[in-house]
């Protein structure tokens, strides 16, 4: 059983919570559902490496906001993990498991519902920020882009709705990737994920390859152990292209290049 989790003063994730767990019946600090529970912390999400001290679940979704500076509109989810330093939780070169076919399902999801958010970019994240500790499968869900859309409790409610179609259905298993290059808002990786046959771990992009050595794939390799395949963005590899590919023949990762 998932646990979705919110921080209370995350203005987004809250309302998204609010919504969920309105049909939902109290215990204690947890919402209890048929499919999955949901918990309101009192601590940020990406600080949230503490939650197994408590609660016990097969995964963890953190329902949560986006900012960027563009202020481009966007519905957005990824998994977490920090390849350097850790400036916004979790632990320095640490990865979180991702949680693959939670993510495909729930952005085609949001891509079948398109029409009903038109204003906003559908995209995921390359892997960044805490939590990094848990040692089940974790993914945030995010709603951007200003405090005007985290706000709106409409928004918040419709997103809300399609996390809720996603827990309530069987989750098809996909055929796992592990994801190199790109920008932060990786195009070609969103593709696959939409309208491809591939669900994705770690996406590491190519402003992080610098910090990749041995020690830190082989970190990402245990922590993506279901992963069959190697997706590279041949174009937006950047000065890092063969170093890739040489730690990548060290593993048995079918290596597709787009």
């Amino acid at each position: 059983m998932e646990l979705l989790v919110a921080y209370e003063q995350d203005p987004a994730g809250y309302n998204m919570a609010k919504f969920i767990s309105s049909t939902m019946k109290k215990d204690g600090d947890v919402f209890r559902g048929k499919n999955f529970d949901l918990a309101i912390i009192p601590s940020p999400a990406i600080s949230a490496d503490w939650l197994e001290q408590k609660f016990h679940y097969d995964g963890f979704v953190f329902l949560s906001k986006h900012a960027a500076q563009s202020g481009e509109l966007a519905l957005t989810c990824h998994s977490t993990g920090n390849f350097s330093g850790a400036q916004f939780g979790g632990n320095e070169r640490q990865i979180a498991i991702p949680h693959p076919n939670l993510q495909k399902s729930y952005i085609q999801k949001l891509y079948q519902n398109r029409s009903s958010f038109s204003d906003f970019q559908i995209i995921i994240e390359a892997t960044h920020h805490g939590p990094t500790a848990l040692s089940k499968p974790t993914i945030f869900i995010e709603i951007g882009t200003t405090e005007k859309q985290w706000t709106d409790e409409s928004l918040c409610g419709s997103v809300a709705n399609l996390v809720l179609q996603v827990l309530s259905e069987p989750i098809k298993e996909s055929p796992m990737a592990i994801c190199f290059g790109g920008t932060h808002y990786p195009e070609k990786f969103t593709e696959e994920l939409i309208h491809g046959k591939h669900a994705l771990g770690t996406v590491i992009p190519k402003h992080a390859l610098e910090f990749l050595d041995d020690e830190l794939f082989s970190h990402i390799i245990s922590q993506n152990k279901q992963a069959t395949t190697a997706l590279l963005d041949w174009g937006g590899l950047g000065p890092h292209k063969q170093k890739v590919l040489d730690l990548l023949k060290t593993t048995n990762l079918q290596v597709v290049k787009l």
